[in-house]
């Protein structure tokens, strides 16, 4: 498969989702790195969206909260190219009533190759990179010829043949 290489500019769209249990964390990280968030623009699902702003004093983009709809729309924004980056501070240990979003959003961080932290550890390793304040040619696959493949003619069962008029053997 052949790749593509969109330009990640010096100012990233950072996504950036916390599960209930995991917001102080986030918030947490996100103050001790203002001063490099604050280089960026920055997104988020509802409530981590509004304890950012209120928190950091920066302005926040904020979507719906993640189980009404909120990690669906990060995952089209990644897709369509609008997401550069996701810190993503799920909770391993606490069941979500919207897990297959939260499933699918981290499959679209890996089907458009975007960073992606999960943990503090990570996310701590990917804004302190150099990359972080430099453009970088992201390499994504080129999925056009995924999306022109020949789909196989579905077999339909034919019709079955209508009664004959006037109702049958008797008439």
């Amino acid at each position: 498969m052949t790749s593509t290489a969109p330009v990640l500019a010096r100012t990233k769209k950072i996504a950036l989702i916390a599960h209930d249990h995991r917001k102080r964390d986030l918030v947490e990280w996100a103050r001790f790195n203002r001063g490099t968030l604050a280089k960026h623009k920055l997104f988020a699902t509802g409530t981590t969206g509004r304890v950012l702003e209120e928190e950091l004093g920066l302005t926040v983009e904020r979507l719906m909260s993640g189980p009404i709809g909120g990690d669906q729309q990060i995952g089209a924004m990644i897709a369509e190219g609008a997401i550069d980056f996701l810190i993503f501070f799920w909770d391993p240990l606490e069941a979500q009533p919207h897990d297959p979003d939260v499933k699918a959003l981290l499959r679209l961080a890996v089907v458009w190759n975007i960073p992606a932290a999960c943990n503090r550890s990570t996310a701590d390793y990917m804004i302190s990179s150099p990359l972080m304040d430099a453009d970088y040619e992201r390499q994504v696959p080129d999925y056009q010829g995924y999306l022109k493949r020949p789909i196989p003619a579905a077999e339909v069962p034919p019709r079955p043949e209508p009664p004959p008029a006037g109702g049958g053997k008797n008439s």
